[in-house]
């Protein structure tokens, strides 16, 4: 199938110019079509893609599971209210739970709605005093109110106060801080298990179960985000359990549907008795098409062993960075855990970026310096060594 498109790039633009509020960068280029790890703009250019879906299109583009399940599910069913069961949303939940702890799950609609989910189920089940929460530096969790200030990075709360009260920063990585800034009031610690847009920063293995540790020594619920790091990124369902950490909340969306707009969250029995009718929901919420490829994505990665395969590809991925790294004097750290993939640089990092799409490769920078790559989980060798190639190509451009 031949990419088509009825407008060209540039007639795009200009209609977006005209009509679309101007709040996202965007690059010059309108993508028509994907199909698994490569995308085809208006020009019929082809691109290969390893951030698709900026971490939501994990089984690749238009993964032929999903798209079965969604044309079914939307010639039967769209929507209904969640006054009203329905059988898929019963079984995700059943899948997510038996493959995480044993929990229940609320449905919404994206990460930063599952986020501010757990922020009202915190302050709910917390007895007063109790609603502080403990977020990290560098980390992030959304855009809403909520969510932002829970984001510890100033440049996101500029212009927004006042801010949701309740927040208090820790660095991340550093116990001690945390425990210093436990008090009376506290109800929970929040983070991200590896930080994404922080630029792919993987914890200590201990800075986990010392979060834990600290949550069951003062009565806090420990909240897992797991929006860019669930669903089989970090080559196992959660990135929890690389850790053998158990939280008492855990937040999902981006990949969890297969690149359908879907979140959930995760919590056990005792602790959902506290998210009472009335106090939290979400129209769209765990809606049929969401719910068919939320399972459809499950049953794909189990089927095709993608787990298993995610993490024969991380390592491979890691003998070529580290060796560019070691070849390229602009690259000051390589730092991988699956298909989250980091190259710290020591020069800002959007040249590259340009550099690469020139070359007809899509990654992404963030935090300025850091080079985050999120391919697919089914990207092929082949594929994986292209993209390399071309990295590399890319660096040496810009290098000394």
């Amino acid at each position: 199938m031949m990419a088509t498109a009825t407008l060209s790039s540039a007639e795009t633009i200009r209609l977006f110019d005209r009509y679309v509020v101007p709040n996202y960068g965007r690059y010059p280029v309108c993508l028509v079509r994907g199909e698994g790890s490569y995308v085809w703009d208006a020009e019929g250019q082809r691109y290969l893609d390893f951030f698709p879906g900026w971490g939501c299109n994990l089984l690749g583009h238009c993964p032929e599971p999903i798209v079965r399940a969604v044309q079914d599910q939307v010639a039967t069913l769209i929507h209904v209210p969640n006054t009203w069961y329905t059988e898929q949303q019963g079984q995700w939940a059943r899948l997510l739970s038996e493959r995480s702890f044993g929990g229940q799950a609320f449905f919404c609609n994206s990460g930063a709605e599952a986020n501010e989910a757990a922020i009202k189920l915190v302050r709910l089940h917390s007895s007063k005093p109790r609603y502080k929460i403990i977020t990290f530096t560098g980390g992030f969790h959304g855009r809403t109110l909520a969510a932002t200030t829970a984001t510890a990075q100033p440049k996101y709360h500029e212009g927004l106060g006042p801010l949701v009260a309740g927040f208090v920063y820790a660095p991340f990585g550093d116990l001690d801080a945390v425990k210093g800034l436990i008090d009376g009031e506290t109800a929970a610690i929040m983070i991200e298990p590896v930080q994404g847009e922080g630029g792919i920063r993987i914890p200590a293995q201990e800075f986990l179960p010392g979060l834990r540790d600290l949550c069951d020594e003062h009565g806090l619920l420990l909240v897992f985000d797991e929006v860019q790091t669930g669903l089989g990124r970090t080559g196992q369902w959660f990135a929890y359990q690389h850790y053998g950490v158990v939280p008492e909340i855990m937040t999902l969306a981006k990949a969890l549907c297969g690149g359908v707009a879907g979140g959930a969250l995760l919590t056990t029995p005792e602790i959902a008795k506290s998210l009472r009718p009335g106090m939290h929901a979400a129209t769209f919420g765990g809606n049929p098409l969401a719910a068919r490829a939320g399972i459809a994505a499950i049953e794909m990665i189990e089927q095709e062993d993608l787990l298993a395969h995610a993490r024969r590809l991380s390592e491979v991925f890691r003998e070529r960075l580290c060796a560019i790294a070691e070849a390229c004097n602009l690259v000051r750290e390589v730092r991988i855990l699956g298909m989250m993939l980091g190259l710290e640089l020591t020069i800002p990092g959007a040249p590259i970026v340009e550099a690469c799409m020139q070359r007809k490769l899509l990654i992404n920078c963030t935090q300025q310096t850091v080079l985050r790559l999120l391919p697919a989980m089914n990207l092929t060798e082949a594929q994986l060594h292209e993209g390399c190639d071309l990295l590399t190509d890319a660096l040496q451009s810009h290098s000394a």
